[in-house]
């Protein structure tokens, strides 16, 4: 019966996806060896460790949307989870190396969003956690189904680096807040009736004025 584990061997960004888009590695092995393996589907949950990890002040304050005061950190700041992915994993024998693709963005809502945003550097710590299914060949050649246990689990240090070379691709030099029709059409004519050519000076002539400044 198969046993397999589970190593992500690295991370990179996906190009020209329809929407942003990492990879990791996923190298999936199977004992014994010189078993036949039909083909797996592969179901991975991907969780940020958050709590796992080192933050600088600059990371804190960035933070405080989602976890709040850093002197609440000991009871708020938690795991988040990224995605849930499915992989349909082709014919092997021993090992094999799939991609496991995390969606990435800049919608502001989504916790993940907040958590990658605010890190400056260093690395991120994730926790995979697998199931599925695993279709193989028995003895006699027939073809065998066994379940993937859910103790099955792996863990990897994401460069953050990573991520922001995902966004800078996808999003050269720019970030996307969603906002409601009705304020979307309140920002829209205030734009208007000041006349200003961009987005961005409208938003920064509203900081101006509240007293905002760099």
């Amino acid at each position: 019966m198969p046993d397999l584990s589970f190593t992500v061997e690295g991370a990179k960004t996906v190009r020209f996806a329809a929407s942003p888009q990492l990879a990791l590695e996923l190298r999936v092995a199977n004992a014994p060896a010189g078993e036949s393996i039909q083909a797996v589907v592969l179901r991975c949950q991907v969780q940020i460790d958050a709590p796992n990890r080192h933050y600088s002040d600059e990371e804190q304050a960035g933070l405080r949307d989602l976890f709040g005061a850093p002197e609440r950190w000991g009871q708020t700041l938690r795991t988040v989870l990224w995605t849930q992915s499915t992989v349909t994993i082709p014919a092997f024998t021993d090992h094999v190396t799939v991609d496991v693709a995390l969606p990435c963005g800049y919608d502001f809502n989504l916790a993940t969003t907040k958590l990658f945003h605010a890190l400056r550097e260093g690395e991120i710590p994730l926790t995979l956690l697998f199931s599925g299914t695993v279709f193989y060949a028995g003895a006699d050649d027939t073809l065998q189904v066994a379940q993937i246990p859910w103790s099955k689990e792996t863990h990897y240090r994401l460069p953050v680096r990573v991520w922001k070379d995902t966004m800078d691709l996808y999003y050269p030099n720019s970030l996307f807040v969603p906002l409601r029709k009705d304020v979307f059409e309140r920002l829209y004519g205030h734009k208007v009736r000041l006349g200003l050519p961009t987005w961005e000076q409208t938003v920064e002539r509203l900081l101006e004025r509240a007293g905002e400044t760099r």
